[in-house]
């Protein structure tokens, strides 16, 4: 990541805004177009060519009318790329381990046990806090999701809650604790990029994360209220066929106890998925061996029961898998994807990184934040020029790790001169590039979460209250709190 060009690599003059906007114009064009062709297939290669074809604008124009060399694209290209190699590892870990956890009977059980414990009226709540928790002690949203989040939006179904509101009560949570937590990696990376003490950092975000994190409570809370008479019948239905097809068992909770304390110990990310999967593999093998007979299929080769089984535990690693619950709706819940599934994601973000790093190796992306850095006036300004360019940084680089660098960059020398901390800085790019990332479909944290949930970003994006909270009120309380420490401000006007 630190790798990553922050500033036109050939030219100090930067492309006119105007002109910058063209690839952006041809995005979202294109992204309309496809949207209107292919529906909710666009994901499947239409979205994937609409941002190759905002790139090739972008490099075209450059190349052309700037004299842009083309090494400096793939210079960047590549850098940004392999920025995101450890995320697409984890990727299909995360498609591997969700498959497992189906199939062994730990989202089963986690589903048997939580709708009969949980109430329409207050799951939404519930599960806004479950979430959050998980991402505090875990540091990780993505895990967050990808595991008890997964449980959750089962639970949700059972009771008759719509995905995309339990989807955005899960998000809400999840983020809420990527963005506090000390073993968060975007945490981090905020506050040493904006050379930030780490638990300064934190300390000053709570002043916006707890009462964006109530707010988002307080919706919640009342929106259980539409759902009180619904998801009866449903608890019912998947309590039943659960039961009679999967062996419910509390054995199955050891494989998350097991991965939670790996995450305890700061086992790294990639590590602690591959090793929960394979957990959750044995305790298939050792738990619900006829569901993997059933996954291996007919037994041609002659492998007996024991190789079939072995058989259907490495199908559910990497190809999709189908369970005969006998309901259609139980059936579409326990459908996994394996690696496999995440291939469409995998491909989406290779994909928008290109575009990513064609938008900042051209200098087009510094153009039109410094369209916004020119619009300063004071506090209110400043922090929401920020908020509104880590914004701009997730729809345009479509990674969040690369939007706080280039945010952080960007104002850094703006918040020193107007003798601001630089904790302001660190603060409102986490309150904006962090939690908005998973609002912008083609982002990777968009596609992933949209991906893991089964939930279309822009379904679950109207009621991801936390996520867009967040930034308003960073702004909110900047207005009314900060003010700029004028001694510092000329020692920096001096230097």
């Amino acid at each position: 990541m630190d790798n990553i060009p922050l500033t036109h690599p050939t030219s100090a003059r930067l492309p006119h805004p105007l002109v910058a906007l063209i690839p952006v114009a041809v995005l979202v064009g294109m992204m309309a177009l496809m949207i209107t062709l292919f529906g909710s297939d666009a994901l499947g290669g239409g979205t994937q060519i609409a941002l190759l074809m905002a790139a090739a604008v972008c490099i075209s124009i450059s190349m052309l009318v700037y004299r842009t060399k083309w090494k400096d694209f793939e210079n960047g290209i590549v850098e940004t790329v392999s920025s995101s190699v450890v995320s697409l590892c984890i990727l299909l870990i995360i498609g591997m381990m969700s498959s497992t956890w189906m199939i062994s009977g730990v989202v089963p059980t986690l589903i048997y046990y939580g709708v009969q414990i949980l109430s329409p009226t207050y799951y939404l709540a519930c599960t806004c806090v479950i979430c959050a928790v998980v991402s505090v002690m875990t540091g990780s949203s993505w895990t967050t999701v990808a595991t008890i989040g997964v449980a959750l939006i089962g639970i949700g179904n059972a009771l008759g809650i719509p995905e995309y509101w339990s989807a955005g009560a899960i998000i809400s949570g999840a983020y809420f604790g990527d963005k506090i937590s000390p073993l968060s990696d975007t945490t981090v990376l905020a506050s040493s990029v904006a050379e930030v003490n780490l638990f300064t950092h934190i300390r000053y975000m709570l002043q916006t994360t707890i009462p964006s994190m109530c707010v988002a409570l307080l919706i919640f809370g009342v929106a259980g209220f539409f759902f009180m008479s619904d998801g009866d019948v449903q608890v019912q239905e998947y309590t039943e066929h659960l039961a009679a097809t999967y062996n419910i068992s509390l054995w199955t909770l050891l494989v998350p106890v097991l991965t939670g304390v790996m995450i305890a110990r700061r086992v790294p990310s990639l590590i602690t998925l591959f090793a929960s999967s394979l957990l959750a593999g044995l305790c298939a093998l050792l738990l619900q061996p006829d569901i993997l007979v059933t996954v291996a299929g007919s037994d041609s080769l002659g492998l007996g029961r024991v190789g079939q089984c072995v058989k259907g535990m490495l199908m559910t690693f990497f190809t999709s898998t189908s369970v005969d619950t006998g309901s259609a709706t139980v059936n579409e819940l326990v459908a996994t994807s394996g690696m496999a599934g995440m291939l469409n994601t995998i491909w989406l973000i290779l994909c928008a990184m290109c575009f990513g790093g064609a938008m900042v190796a051209s200098g087009m992306l510094q153009s039109l934040t410094r369209v916004i850095i020119r619009a300063i006036r004071g506090t209110t300004s400043l922090v929401a020029s920020t908020a509104c360019s880590g914004i701009l940084s997730n729809i345009l680089t479509c990674d969040q790790y690369i939007s706080i660098i280039l945010t952080v960059s960007m104002f850094k020398n703006a918040y020193r001169e107007k003798g601001y901390e630089g904790r302001l800085l660190s603060r409102t790019t986490e309150d904006a590039t962090t939690v908005t990332s998973v609002l912008v479909p083609w982002n990777t944290c968009g596609m992933t979460q949209s991906t893991v949930l089964g939930v279309p970003t822009l379904a679950y994006l109207p009621f991801c209250f936390f996520n867009y909270i967040s930034p308003l009120m960073s702004i909110i309380v900047s207005s009314i709190k900060v003010k700029p420490n004028i001694h510092e401000a000329t020692n920096n006007s001096h230097q």
